[in-house]
């Protein structure tokens, strides 16, 4: 869609409209976007959204039956998992463009949960992954409630990408089997591997289904830079027409989708045991992190090109009930599509009636003709899982990030290695501890610097930065570029008295240039309250320049501020200096009084 009046009518130049403020003139109607587009839809899209559902249905059959299959379920539960997602995200989803339904990156959490514990039984796998869907609608849902949409950014993008790959190697090598026709007991991505490549050195790979499904997979990959041709579709039909016609189903025996259960899904509580209640908890947390990840990036992308905006609570609570609907009618978790979204807006989709006609379409196929696709070779549709998998590789990024910063490289590679190794859940796991070691390392180990005063250039600056800086004699003014707590209060200590030590001049005032301080907690505050002891013992006097007023109003909570008098607290470094300079007789000349 080039046209932003597709999705954002009449647009006010030089604005862009902020679902914030509409809703809070909408009242209620503000959880019901869908119902804002309809009551504001203009009849000329009709026609768009017509067409652009139709074109849509016709990729939403294939890949939904590949991806259930992907996750260890019977294929038509991917159809009802196509069917309710698309039409609650209709009414509750803030985006207009985007497309929901069962996803690869989901597939690997899905199968640990459901291979773990259902112990072979389709009905028991269904019910597993209906109530994981269930648990990730209520976490999205919660989240979105509590204005939590800003908790996926905490993952920085080398770990994104790093998860992302792993993610990708799991699934496509949890699909190589079925590309070669026979099957293995799951037991970790890099054990399977080489389950499988022992397989087919016995001679266990059915040759002819290989060939369907390599087939397959050539033309979705040679036709995947064509949007106006479905490829996926081609490819599809392509195996089904040649297993129906040489019959090789019976004849070389290869596994095919057979027919499809006649009807729609029906509301269902997904009962489980109690001990199949941590599994899916971890799991449901662990596709609801993986859902929103994916879809905030997605819809942020679409509503940029786009000229909207979306509210990312919004997107969190439309996508959980999305996958609350999806888990009480038979389906599995959900996520948005980042293969059929854009399908449905080359083909011209104006808003989520695209969407609602797909799912009708797809309605009307399990209706009408459940047995139009039951010679579908399930090597084709590791086909379709595989090409989906490569698609979610990121390599091109990631020799940027090497150019530029090795170690966010690294931890990238880390976190494909541990989602390849340990599996997708206890991968994200890793993923997030790494965030989090990431942010405190940042934060424990920041910069700091002594500052000095550079002929020619205006402000006080880093003296390794500029070797000729000149220090005002009996002044250290030390900047530190992080916020004060707990893991970093005794370093911050030691180089403070290190700047002290280091001082080519006996030291009279030591100036904090605190402007990139944005917090300060209990026990770093009982540092300050130490240092200044210190510093008071050797006749140096602690003063504070540019201190933004939240951190002071902390320090006046915490009694430091009356402690250090107020007279201590700068507005900027240039006021501190003037007012060390008015107190002591120094000789300073300053470059600039020297300027006519």
């Amino acid at each position: 869609m080039s046209d932003s009046t597709a999705t954002n009518p009449d647009p006010e130049p030089g604005r862009i409209p902020h679902p914030d403020r509409e809703a809070s003139q909408a009242g209620w109607l503000r959880w019901l976007p869908g119902l804002q587009i309809l009551r504001s839809y203009d009849v000329s899209w009709l026609r768009h959204d017509i067409v652009a559902g139709l074109v849509l249905t016709t990729m939403l059959v294939p890949v939904g039956i590949a991806y259930a299959v992907a996750s260890g379920l019977p294929g038509i539960y991917g159809l009802y998992a196509t069917i309710v997602p698309l039409l609650a995200y209709a009414l509750f989803g803030p985006s207009r463009i985007l497309v929901l339904g069962p996803d690869s990156a989901l597939v690997a959490v899905i199968l640990a949960v459901v291979l773990q514990q259902s112990g072979g039984d389709p009905m028991r796998a269904i019910a597993l992954a209906s109530m994981m869907a269930i648990v990730s609608g209520l976490v999205s849902i919660a989240a979105g409630l509590a204005r939590l949409g800003f908790i996926t950014e905490l993952l920085s993008k080398p770990i994104r990408y790093g998860y992302m790959n792993g993610i990708a190697l799991t699934v496509l090598i949890s699909q190589l089997p079925k590309l070669f026709g026979f099957s293995i007991e799951g037991s970790g991505p890099l054990r399977d591997l080489w389950a499988i490549v022992t397989s087919v050195h016995a001679g266990m790979a059915n040759w002819a289904a290989f060939a369907v499904g390599a087939s397959t997979l050539a033309v979705i990959l040679l036709l995947k830079g064509h949007q106006r041709i479905p490829g996926i579709l081609v490819a599809v039909i392509g195996a089904t027409v040649a297993v129906g016609v040489l019959d090789l189903g019976t004849r070389a025996d290869v596994a095919i989708l057979g027919s499809l259960p006649q009807g729609l899904p029906a509301f269902s509580i997904p009962w489980i045991t109690y001990a199949d209640i941590g599994p899916v908890v971890i799991g449901g947390c662990a596709v609801a992190l993986v859902a929103f990840a994916d879809t905030s990036v997605l819809s942020r992308v679409y509503a940029a090109r786009t000229r909207s905006y979306v509210n990312p609570n919004q997107e969190m609570v439309g996508l959980g009930i999305a996958n609350l609907a999806t888990g009480f009618f038979q389906g599995f978790p959900i996520s948005s599509s980042s293969s059929r979204t854009p399908v449905a807006e080359a083909a011209g989709s104006r808003t989520q009636l695209t969407g609602i006609v797909g799912a009708l379409g797809v309605a009307l196929l399990l209706l009408v003709a459940p047995d139009l696709l039951q010679n579908l070779p399930t090597s084709a549709l590791a086909a379709v899982v595989i090409a989906s998998a490569i698609g979610l590789f990121e390599f091109a990024d990631l020799r940027r990030i090497y150019r530029i910063q090795r170690w966010e490289f690294w931890l990238s590679i880390v976190c494909t290695v541990g989602v390849a190794a340990l599996g997708a859940i206890p991968g994200i796991g890793l993923a997030i501890l790494i965030a989090v070691i990431e942010f405190l390392w940042d934060g424990w180990r920041p910069y700091s610097a002594v500052l000095g005063r550079a002929d020619g250039v205006k402000g006080y600056h880093d003296i390794t930065r500029y070797p000729d800086a000149r220090r005002i004699p009996g002044l250290v003014l030390f900047r530190w570029d992080a916020p004060l707590f707990f893991a970093n209060a005794e370093l911050f200590q030691g180089r403070v008295l290190d700047a002290v030590s280091n001082s080519p001049t006996p030291v009279r005032w030591l100036v904090v240039s605190a402007e990139p301080v944005t917090s300060v907690d209990v026990t770093s505050a009982d540092m300050l309250a130490e240092l200044d002891e210190t510093l008071q013992a050797a006749g140096i006097e602690l003063c504070f320049a540019g201190m933004k007023d939240p951190v002071k109003d902390k320090l006046k909570r915490f009694g430091l501020f009356a402690r250090l008098g107020e007279d201590m607290f700068f507005p900027t470094v240039g006021v501190a200096v003037s007012g060390y300079l008015k107190r002591f007789d120094v000789a300073w000349d300053d470059w600039e009084d020297r300027q006519p």
